[in-house]
């Protein structure tokens, strides 16, 4: 356990250093929350009402799917990997330690939003905060499980950017952050309940949560979980 502490505190301090990172998780989202922000807001003033469920969507999608992919390759697709083995140090260590990094840099990044938005463009804040919490926390996890299976699977940096696109820009078309989801057409609606994006988005935006509003990233969050132990396994016998 204190090996993997140690490993998550080295990896979120070269987190911190990383231009990925820094792009991914924090210049590209705080701008375009800054630009769109104002856009938003000023044709459609009941945008406030969802600004900060909407910019924190785009936020979290941007820096799982776009920036902590290319940080798994480093790892499990560099001689990294021969160097756990040869150190006998378990498999999951490098993406554990990423994951961890990856969802604290994602949530300050949240907070800033959250913290933003009311003052710049006076945003409604959520009326249950412990359950906003807790929603934007599962939907970081999910996203994250989403970015690790993206990682693990595709070795070429190249083709990680084509994957990670196909799956972050329907995200954020059909999330509903931008526009309605009603506004689709039905075939196009129903493929963004595919993305951990539009159940996020509506487990934010809803102040009175069901438990059955959170199945679905359950089922996703699963379903990943199954798919990255395999791919783990895959990679350490290979």
């Amino acid at each position: 356990m204190n090996a993997l502490l140690l490993g998550i505190k080295l990896q979120f301090k070269m987190d911190i250093r990383s231009k990925t990172l820094l792009v991914t998780c924090y210049l590209v989202p705080l701008l375009f929350f800054a630009v769109m922000g104002g856009i938003f807001t000023s044709l459609m003033p009941e945008a406030k009402n969802t600004l900060i469920q909407s910019m924190t969507v785009m936020g979290v999608s941007m820096g799982a799917l776009a920036g902590v992919p290319p940080s798994i390759v480093e790892i499990y697709g560099t001689d990294i990997k021969k160097m756990y083995s040869a150190n006998g140090i378990p498999m999951y260590f490098g993406l554990v330690s990423l994951f961890v990094s990856a969802f604290i840099h994602i949530m300050v990044m949240g907070l800033i939003i959250f913290a933003a938005a009311p003052i710049i463009f006076h945003a409604s804040i959520p009326s249950n905060l412990p359950l906003y919490f807790l929603a934007l926390a599962l939907f970081i996890i999910v996203s994250l499980s989403i970015a690790c299976i993206l990682g693990l699977a595709v070795k070429s940096q190249a083709k990680l950017t084509m994957y990670s696109q196909i799956i972050f820009l329907p995200s954020i078309m059909l999330s509903g952050i931008m526009f309605p989801a009603e506004f689709l057409p039905k075939i196009l609606e129903n493929i963004g309940k595919l993305f951990p994006a539009t159940w996020g988005y509506i487990l934010l935006s809803q102040n009175n949560r069901s438990s059955s509003a959170f199945i679905p990233l359950f089922i996703i969050l699963f379903t990943a979980v199954i798919l990255n132990s395999i791919l783990l396994k895959k990679i350490r016998s290979s």
